[in-house]
């Protein structure tokens, strides 16, 4: 009898294809590219949701995904973690680490991904872009850990050529374009198929929407992010540059790369500003 192998993604909006979508505006992403390109029989399940942090992976869309006894789980997690009000590193790693432990008892074959560096694809203010990189910078080391503890591969996007290049972005600048997306599944056809058969994906010659389609996607989709983003990580952004600026007062000569920092965001009236926890990872 041939086997049926299942494929189940997990995560955000990374997972979910945010940044390429069809003519009826359904998000496909590198998941659908590399899914399709299986030339033995596939049962093929997206689970994840933009917006999805790790707690809700491993509560949520783990207990869905398990039901289905994946062959191979792409779990792709980290980014709202980072970007939103009480960022801990270590409450990352529980989850991270959870789902990754069940996945592997299930027998799943788990694909990992680190994050790229936002910062060399979205300008921002330098102290705030400090402060962003090395939060990004402390998901992919929890998930570079947990990739060495149980053998699981992770696709190392910091070290593909050209990733910081326009054309693998979509308007937001935040997602893969659908080139970025075909390139990723590209990649990941490159892991999986040491031990599946998986026809090369091809890469669709790059179309340049019109400027007034940029701007009518930024209103419809980019503004009101932004204004829900507002509520939650604009005061949290001004509250890390303070931060930020009070570490490089107090610690003018303290090593950036041995020591990263994330604020506890509780009620500020309960905690002063120096509050101020960090993790040691060199």
């Amino acid at each position: 009898m041939e086997r049926v192998a299942t494929f189940a993604v997990l995560g955000d909006s990374a997972a979910s294809g945010v940044g390429d979508t069809d003519s009826n505006g359904i998000s496909r992403g590198w998941s659908y590219y590399l899914a399709k390109n299986f030339k033995e029989p596939l049962v093929y399940v997206n689970l994840s949701r933009p917006g999805a942090k790790s707690d809700e992976i491993l509560h949520e869309q783990l207990p869905k995904a398990i039901i289905h006894s994946p062959s191979i789980t792409a779990v792709i997690v980290g980014g709202n973690d980072a970007l939103r009000n009480g960022f801990s590193p270590e409450n990352l790693h529980h989850n991270l680490r959870s789902t990754i432990k069940q996945l592997k008892a299930l027998g799943s074959e788990v694909l990992l991904l680190q994050l790229h560096d936002p910062t060399l694809v979205v300008p921002l203010p330098k102290t705030l872009g400090a402060v962003l990189r090395r939060r990004i910078n402390a998901v992919n080391q929890v998930t570079q850990a947990i990739a060495a503890e149980f053998g699981t591969e992770i696709l190392r996007t910091r070290e593909l050529e050209g990733i910081y290049e326009r054309k693998v972005w979509h308007i937001d600048r935040m997602h893969p374009s659908k080139f970025g997306h075909q390139l990723l599944a590209h990649h990941f056809r490159e892991i999986l198929s040491k031990r599946w058969d998986i026809s090369p994906i091809e890469l669709d010659p790059i179309v340049k929407k019109p400027r007034v389609e940029s701007m009518r996607w930024m209103l419809k989709n980019g503004t009101p992010w932004f204004l829900k983003r507002s509520v939650d990580l604009l005061p949290a952004a001004l509250y890390l540059i303070v931060c930020e600026h009070l570490r490089r007062l107090l610690k003018p000569n303290s090593q950036k790369a041995a020591v990263i920092y994330f604020p506890e965001f509780v009620n500020h009236r309960e905690a002063g500003l120096l509050e101020v926890f960090e993790e040691r990872v060199s």
